[in-house]
This record gives structure tokens, C-alpha cells and sequence, in this order.
């Protein structure tokens, strides 16, 4: 299964974080049993997702998977728990007994938790304990259900970001251009960002490659390549490359490749 193309998120069970976190957290999910036993049944599945750069988080609930970030290739057992930045194409190889419970951040969102750029995680695929302490790890994986565990993380996330808020500047800067181009000014250059935001493009610049880890061209390239590449799977024919600041279909179809590794057509002939 792939990210855009296919319904992924059937499979999941989503909870919305709480007002404290809801510009720092896209979402919680988790594995919906009953989901996977109707859609997936009992042959090993895999799970394509493209680069997004929103630190993520797999506590592993279930069996062992095989997981390739980029060129680099990953055996994760049963008590394996990892975060990753989601800079590469990541694609994971589950059991159907697979059950994993996600943490998604939104960019920035994981410095103003932890106090740590999400830069620093890089292409790397680290130990969740590195983060969060491995006692609050167990007693999420002993929890009832998803709403407990959430209830547990909540807690501890806010209390860790209580304890080192200073006022990032940096992330207010690139969350407030994050904003202006996704509300579909998608045409808008860093030289007219910066305009807005009162900043120099070098500020702008550095803000980004620091709180993000990639510079603000990039990760807006790959943002709008993923909305515009959304809109077309739901409406091909009535698709208009030029509302997401493409100069023609053309221009569309390379960020595509870009973002997904292949041609448009080749993700099609899989969709479902």
C-alpha cells in the first residue's frame, strides 16, 4: 500500500491531540485490529509513505517488521520503538499481526517538546528512548487502549515542553511561513516570504534548514508535491496543476517523480 494512492489510514484508528498540542502534533494513531483482519487478513502487507519531514514515532505493540529509510535497510523486533524524520521515502514490511502506535509531529513541533532541533534526527532511525524514558515506554505498551497511552504522552509532552518553553523565535518564523504557503500561496518564493515575515531570505533561510533540517525550497517543493499529488488521486480529470503553482502538468509530474521515486503513471497502475 502507498501513501496518496491508497487508503492507508483505513487501517488506523486517528485521535486529534488536545489544544496544548495541536500545533505541535498532527495526530495519534494506532493499528484497528478489526481494520487489518477485513482489509489486510493474513499476508504480510507493506506500507509506502512518502518524505514529509514530520518527525515520526513507532512504538511497536505487535510482531516484527522490516523497515528501509532511503537506501538504508532495518530489522525492527517486537520491542523495538524508533522516531524517524521522515526526510526519505520510508516503506515498512509488516506481518498482518502488526499493531503499531504513532506519534506524527508537525514541523517544529517536535523542538518545541523536546527542545531539540528535529534536524539533528537527520536520515538516522533512533531509539525512542532516546527521547522519551524507557519506565513511561512500558507502562504505554501495558495501557488499556489508545486513549490511555495518549492520556500518558500528553502528559509527559507538555510537561517537557513546559519545562524548557523560552520562546523559540526561529519556529515561529518558519511555522508562520508554513502557514502563508500551504493556505495555498504555493507560488509564494522565499524572497516574498521573508518580505512578509519581516526577516531576511538569509534568516528565512537558516531558520529553516535549523528547525527542519532542509531548506525552505525543499520542503516546500516536496509539501506542495504531496497536496497537489492528493488532489489529483481524488480528481484526475478535473486536476489543474497551475492552482498549486505549477507552470504546466509537466512541472507537476517531475516534483511527483521527485517525491514518490517514480513516475506518476507507476503509481497509478498499483492504486486500489
Amino acid at each position: 500500500m502507498t501513501e496518496i494512492y491508497h487508503d492507508i489510514r483505513k487501517l488506523y484508528l486517528f485521535r486529534r491531540p488536545s489544544d496544548e498540542l495541536a500545533g505541535l502534533i498532527e495526530f495519534f494513531s494506532e493499528t484497528s485490529q478489526d481494520s487489518m483482519f477485513r482489509h489486510i487478513g493474513t499476508e504480510v502487507f507493506t506500507v509506502k509513505l512518502f518524505p514529509s519531514f514530520t518527525p515520526t514515532i513507532w512504538i511497536n505493540l505487535g510482531t516484527p517488521y522490516l523497515l528501509q529509510n532511503g537506501n538504508e535497510h532495518y530489522e525492527i523486533p517486537s520491542n523495538g520503538d524508533i522516531i524517524l524524520l521522515r526526510n526519505e521515502i520510508v516503506e515498512r514490511t509488516n506481518l498482518p499481526t502488526d499493531n503499531i502506535f504513532t506519534i506524527k509531529f508537525n514541523p517544529g513541533g517536535f523542538e518545541s517538546v523536546f527542545g531539540i532541533s528535529q534536524s539533528l534526527i537527520g536520515s538516522h532511525v533512533l531509539p525512542v528512548t532516546h527521547f522519551i524514558p524507557a519506565p513511561l515506554i512500558k507502562k504505554l505498551k501495558r495501557s488499556a487502549g489508545l486513549d490511555d497511552r495518549i492520556r500518558l504522552l500528553e502528559q509527559y509532552f507538555v510537561d517537557k515542553m513546559e519545562a524548557q518553553r523560552s520562546g523559540n523565535h526561529q519556529l515561529k518564523y518558519v511555522t508562520e511561513a508554513i502557514r502563508i504557503v500551504e493556505s495555498g500561496n504555493w507560488s509564494a518564493g522565499n524572497a516574498g516570504l521573508a518580505k512578509q515575515l519581516c526577516i531576511t531570505e538569509k534568516s528565512l533561510y537558516r531558520y529553516f534548514n535549523d528547525a527542519v533540517g532542509v531548506n525552505p525550497k525543499t520542503y516546500f517543493s516536496f509539501a506542495r508535491a504531496r497536496t497537489a499529488l492528493t488532489s489529483w488521486v481524488k480528481d484526475p480529470s478535473g486536476f489543474e496543476a497551475t492552482e498549486f503553482g505549477y507552470y504546466d502538468r509537466s512541472h507537476f509530474y517531475k516534483d511527483v517523480r521527485r517525491l514518490t521515486g517514480s513516475k506518476l503513471n507507476s503509481g497509478v497502475e498499483h492504486a486500489t
